[in-house]
């Protein structure tokens, strides 16, 4: 099932609340295979949109300090460039998460740019945290 922004045609985020939802934002996929298209919002996290946009499955429970793996996400092969490359610090901290690939990043590490626009991420079938 399709989810523009945040289950409706708004996505819900900024003043009054109310943000139409574009073709350009951010797609989560849950493991389910639900689509959740937010608006682009430059500056802020992944992790921080998905939160605020309700997409389940993002959890972020360190509050964007890269200190769990509540907000792991598999970006899309395709983005994988713009997306950047996880710091040594998010490496280490994706060995504690499950289900992870090549295209394994933390949410809460990727900043949205204008760059971003369009990306795709998928959501691992849970948030487990291994090892901890």
């Amino acid at each position: 099932m399709d989810h523009p922004g945040r289950r409706g045609l708004y996505g819900g985020l900024g003043a009054g609340g109310l943000i139409p939802s574009t073709a350009h934002g951010v797609t989560f996929i849950t493991h389910q295979g639900e689509a959740y298209r937010l608006p682009l919002r430059p500056g802020w996290t992944l992790m921080n949109l998905a939160r605020l946009g309700k997409v389940p499955g993002i959890d972020g429970v360190c509050g964007g300090n890269c200190c769990c793996v509540t907000c792991h996400v598999h970006v899309d092969p395709a983005w994988r460039a713009h997306a950047g490359e996880p710091s040594a610090m998010e490496e280490s901290m994706l060995d504690f998460a499950s289900e992870v690939d090549a295209g394994s990043r933390l949410a809460c590490q990727i900043r949205i740019t204008e760059d971003l626009a369009g990306l795709v991420v998928r959501l691992p079938e849970q948030q487990l945290v291994l090892g901890l």
